[in-house]
């Protein structure tokens, strides 16, 4: 079974989002590049983003992200972003009305659930979490084997939290993995496990 990591761009001071759900300039390091990160031309990244971030997306299996995300992306238009093979929705709600139903998204009421269904599908590969309120509700119940971050230097006061509704202490280890790119670091993080996680 594949690792479940939890993902994201985020402010130095902890955001991934302002009040309005607004990135603001976490994404610009996926654009200010010379090596392109996909073929859609658009994403352009540093040499060093690239070695770092093009195996982790090509070992994705299943992305599980919450139903604000799906929403505020209008469901990437039935189609996963990055190539991936399918993205798991926590949700309460159902599909929307007149969603294609043989589109690879799958709407799961929880979190527990929706990390089970993801490991299903995703085999081997890695589950990616997004960070936000289902990635710190993944972390909180234990659910999490590793922590990725692309953390950008800006501060954005308010807004989104990474961790989402992580109210309780969770220890990491070490950083395994320090790499600065062009207007980011990126760094990785295993979460510790049994009695030495708190």
């Amino acid at each position: 079974m594949g690792k479940v990591v939890m993902y994201g761009s985020v402010s130095v001071d902890g955001f991934v989002a302002d009040e309005d759900d607004r990135p603001g300039p976490l994404f610009d390091w996926l654009t200010g590049g010379d090596v392109p990160l996909d073929d859609s031309g658009v994403l352009k990244v540093s040499q060093a983003s690239y070695d770092h971030t093009r195996p982790y997306w090509d070992g994705i299996g299943v992305t599980i992200a919450g139903r604000r995300v799906f929403d505020l992306t209008d469901g990437w238009d039935g189609k996963p972003p990055g190539g991936i093979d399918h993205v798991v929705v926590v949700s309460h709600r159902p599909a929307p009305e007149g969603w294609d139903p043989g589109a690879p998204f799958h709407f799961v009421d929880g979190v527990e659930a929706a990390v089970a269904k993801a490991q299903e599908l995703a085999g081997d590969r890695v589950v990616e979490v997004a960070a936000g309120d289902v990635g710190g509700q993944a972390l909180a119940k234990g659910l999490v084997d590793e922590v990725r971050m692309d953390v950008v230097p800006v501060v954005f006061g308010s807004g989104r939290r990474f961790f989402g509704p992580v109210h309780a202490q969770h220890l990491l280890e070490d950083p395994d993995v320090v790499i600065q790119g062009d207007r980011v670091l990126h760094l990785c993080y295993r979460v510790r496990r049994g009695r030495e996680a708190r």
